[in-house]
């Protein structure tokens, strides 16, 4: 066993991060590098790596339940006909991340996944999922981008999304179980 896996209360091995809080041992254990497909929520995960530039994942996993609720559960249909009173109502939403930069990027991304046929976003996203790799033995073998998720983000630039860059297309393939950056040794079983 590595210093990068902790081991919970439950005896589980988990990546390390992954017993730094129940938040944290929650999402872990049910949701990270498990595979997402859906335009909404592709969308979802897609925004709140954007909102996570910069920040903690903590911060935002505390906060999702109050990005739900403001962005509608993220459906895309919904966030694409936001205008500047929805803008103004976000910036003044103390249980969200108030950052107008981010908060534009997220409307404007809504409205360019809007123009999308439907399911076309997530072909999009998943045709950068690279080819299945074994487990990454520690943290030091985790990167922060690959060619894969800096093709991703110069390809959604293209498409007209902001807010995306290689950091953020890579979280997001990790989040959505594009590639599976659990850890060797990790309890979470590997994805068929």
């Amino acid at each position: 066993m590595t210093d990068d896996l902790a081991i919970g209360d439950d005896g589980k091995a988990r990546c390390f991060w992954g017993g730094s809080s129940p938040e944290y041992a929650t999402y872990h254990d049910t949701e990270w590098g498990r595979p997402v497909r859906g335009d909404d929520a592709l969308f979802e995960r897609l925004t709140l790596e954007a909102f996570q530039s910069g920040l903690s994942w903590i911060t935002i996993l505390r906060k999702r339940p109050a990005f739900r609720a403001a962005f509608d559960d993220f459906a895309i249909a919904k966030v694409a006909t936001y205008d500047e009173s929805d803008a103004t109502r976000l910036m003044a939403d103390a249980g969200i991340v108030r950052n107008r930069m981010k908060v534009d990027a997220a409307m404007h991304n809504a409205r360019v996944a809007a123009d999308l046929a439907p399911g076309e976003l997530t072909e999009l996203l998943w045709s950068f999922a690279p080819a299945k790799r074994p487990r990454p033995a520690g943290m030091k073998d985790v990167p922060a981008v690959t060619p894969e998720s800096t093709t991703m983000a110069k390809t959604l630039k293209k498409r007209g999304f902001k807010f995306v860059g290689p950091t953020t297309a890579y979280a997001l393939m990790q989040a959505t179980g594009m590639v599976d950056d659990h850890l060797i040794g990790c309890w979470v079983p590997v994805m068929g």
